[in-house]
């Protein structure tokens, strides 16, 4: 860890423990991205999925089809709230209105796990309809840390922050952005999301080794794992530049990297997203069964390495 970054004694109050949700968990097992095109076929086939997620920020209205529908989906299904807006890395304060919408929306349908983005999307002039990277400096710690603790504290529970997809690296960073995560992670209590896919398009975006980055990376603060398909191109150098773009299967070498990080973390709940040119079911549902059998792979290979132990 670098010799800056901040000891505990520098950073803001821990999430107390009363406010952890420990009862409403995801399964370990393979879900999906809920899109409205999608919504009859669930109800009517009732497809055995683990769990699906929707982006928070599309079910913020008062009412409406969407929730009629997520309401009786979820009366089957966990559910998975995965927020895109929150902008916890700004460098301003949270959008005090936009986490009031977040928490009535969490009290309304107690999602088994609520995540957001290391990233940002706010300035002065509105919104950016983007997640926007942040450099890996103390100050930028502190503040998403307080960030956090704010969040958890306002919805009464845990949350997993995601690792992002990045194409620029910052001059100023002095952290190591793994390390980053993990003291966001001490400082507050929260989990942590690990995106898959994020992890190979920064990896080769960077020139880095995406298996060395799992390796490292807090397998114990895992609560839930995201794959998704990337695009890929070239840069003005003729190198790969991979982009995450969500609107393909997932690829071979995500895939292989995924079982990699199954076998550091666990059985754990686990993510297809779709969310461009999205397809039929039965396609995603495919993608679901494919990374459902790597979990039930890793499952019982560690049954087995604790019954030669015993």
């Amino acid at each position: 860890m670098p010799a800056d970054l901040p000891t505990t004694t520098d950073t803001v109050k821990s999430t107390p423990m009363s406010i952890t949700d420990t009862k409403r968990t995801l399964p370990p097992r393979a879900g999906l991205g809920l899109k409205p095109q999608h919504y009859d076929a669930i109800l009517s086939s009732e497809p055995d999925v683990g769990f699906f997620e929707v982006h928070a920020e599309n079910y913020m209205g008062a009412g409406g089809p969407p929730h009629r529908y997520l309401e009786a989906i979820t009366a089957r299904y966990p559910l998975s709230l995965h927020g895109v807006g929150l902008s916890i890395g700004a460098d301003r304060p949270l959008d005090r209105a936009h986490l009031a919408r977040l928490k009535q929306l969490v009290e309304r349908y107690r999602p088994a796990s609520f995540s957001e983005h290391l990233a940002w999307s706010t300035h002065d002039t509105g919104f950016l309809n983007d997640l926007l990277p942040l450099p890996y400096t103390p100050e930028t710690l502190a503040r998403v840390a307080a960030h956090v603790d704010e969040t958890q504290q306002a919805l009464g529970r845990r949350m997993l922050l995601e690792n992002p997809s990045t194409y620029i690296l910052f001059a100023e960073s002095t952290i190591d952005e793994i390390d980053f995560l993990d003291a966001v992670a001490g400082r507050t209590g929260c989990g942590l999301l690990l995106d898959v896919n994020n992890v190979m398009v920064s990896a080769v975006n960077h020139r880095l080794d995406p298996f060395a980055y799992i390796d490292r990376f807090p397998a114990e603060r895992v609560g839930e794992i995201h794959l998704a398909g990337y695009d890929e191109t070239t840069d003005e150098a003729g190198d790969r530049l991979l982009i995450d773009a969500h609107g393909t299967p997932v690829k071979t070498d995500v895939i292989e990297l995924y079982r990699h990080a199954l076998s550091r973390t666990g059985p754990v709940a686990t993510l297809i997203e779709w969310d461009n040119d999205v397809p039929d079911f039965a396609t995603l549902k495919a993608e679901a069964d494919r990374a459902e059998a790597m979990i039930t792979a890793e499952a019982a290979r560690r049954n087995a390495t604790q019954t030669r132990a015993a």
